[in-house]
């Protein structure tokens, strides 16, 4: 069974986020988010690897982190970094959805 990695990529990009977030602008609360929500996806991800219908992490996790970040991006219309997650996040809910209905 192949590893999930679009779902470790995008694990990667989300605490990648949070730790630019905290260089350019010295933001702990981008650092903690984006260091919790990626550890959390690769959790995801390591669990869709091991069994792809196994979805639940990965769906909740990305599911919360588009709302919020769609949120945060209809508040400021800022696409980066807001609207970037959030959109990922929306490739991912659809992702895990499909895999989710598909079993």
């Amino acid at each position: 069974m192949p590893a999930d990695f679009i779902g470790f990529g995008y694990a990667m990009t989300v605490a990648a986020g949070g730790v630019i977030g905290y260089v350019k602008s010295a933001s702990l609360p981008s650092l903690a988010a984006g260091l919790a929500f990626g550890s959390i996806a690769a959790v995801g991800a390591y669990q869709t690897t091991q069994n792809p219908a196994d979805v639940k992490v990965s769906l909740a996790n990305s599911g919360t982190l588009m709302c919020m970040m769609g949120y945060r991006f209809f508040n400021s219309g800022k696409f980066m970094p807001a609207g970037l997650i959030a959109a990922l996040s929306l490739l991912m809910v659809m992702k895990s959805g499909y895999k989710m209905m598909s079993q």
